[in-house]
């Protein structure tokens, strides 16, 4: 019975705060458009129990799901997300992989202070800190200036409301997310392995290669789902820093949600969304399993 209840608590915590939730999203985007509040009308009458179901099931109607796959709007915001989001965590990965070698392989004594300036940013508010680049990368902002000053550019760089700025937004924001999976592998990294690869005729840059890569592919399979995952539903970041010129499914379901108030169509993005996010998720837990069983 201890264990019974032991278990019971985080799946009646998922049952609460996202089966529910799904399941309500699923109801709206089955339903149809009007003018009222909330603005749609319900197919499904929960409150004719089970006759009301029979006959929600014989007249389902997929035109929301329809809809999307016929305005090019959707499906080109899904693609825009998948290319942003890849993009941004490879980038992730090239500067964060160094940054956690280089962590792993200081002095003891300076580890938690690096450790700790990498956390450091989650002490401010997310939203503080898109504002501030916002400053940084408009065409007054202090990268201009300074760009300006050195006499590398003539004129100010348009960065602000472009795709780099979004690169640059997710790039900063989730970089502890690839540095401290990647660096909570290296740092048991026994060492006498790329002595071992040396003594036999490997170079260091060789040893790193076919010892110290391989033995971090766990953590750096973790850092990437964990900057892939929310980059792809972002909306912050591509709103306040890329502008109206960049095309991202979470700005699609804010403007369906908030302007349009479409929320039938709006559920819908919702859900192929996640549909779209559960591959990668299953991906994600199926790697911490195998590494949880091979640590046993």
């Amino acid at each position: 019975m201890r264990r019974l209840t032991l278990i019971a608590i985080p799946y009646l915590w998922l049952l609460a705060l996202f089966l529910v939730p799904f399941l309500i999203v699923m109801k709206i985007s089955l339903s149809e458009y009007a003018l009222s509040i909330p603005p749609y009308s319900p197919y499904l009458d929960l409150s004719a129990g089970w006759a009301g179901l029979v006959k929600f099931l014989s007249q389902l109607d997929l035109e929301n799901y329809i809809f999307l796959t016929t305005d090019d709007l959707y499906w080109k915001a899904y693609l825009s997300s998948l290319k942003i989001a890849t993009l941004s965590t490879v980038i992730t990965l090239l500067v964060g992989f160094p940054l956690a070698y280089g962590m792993a392989r200081a002095a003891t004594e300076w580890r938690p202070t690096l450790l700790m300036l990498v956390i450091l940013p989650f002490w401010t508010s997310f939203l503080i800190r898109v504002y501030a680049w916002m400053g940084l990368l408009s065409q007054e902002g202090l990268i201009n200036q300074l760009l300006l000053w050195l006499g590398v550019i003539n004129a100010p760089l348009m960065i602000l409301n472009t795709p780099t700025a979004v690169y640059i937004g997710i790039v900063y924001t989730y970089l502890p997310f690839m540095v401290l999976p990647i660096y909570s592998i290296l740092e048991k990294l026994d060492e006498s392995l790329l002595e071992a690869a040396e003594d036999l005729g490997c170079s260091r840059l060789m040893a790193f290669w076919l010892v110290t890569v391989p033995l971090a592919k766990n953590g750096i399979i973790a850092g990437c789902f964990l900057v892939f995952i929310p980059a792809l539903g972002e909306f912050v970041i591509p709103s306040l820093l890329g502008g109206s010129k960049t095309l991202m499914i979470g700005k699609i379901l804010w403007e369906e949600f908030f302007s349009n108030r479409d929320w039938p169509v709006a559920s819908a993005v919702a859900i192929v969304l996640l549909v779209i996010l559960i591959i990668p998720i299953l991906l994600f837990q199926r790697n911490q399993q195998n590494q949880r069983e091979a640590d046993t």
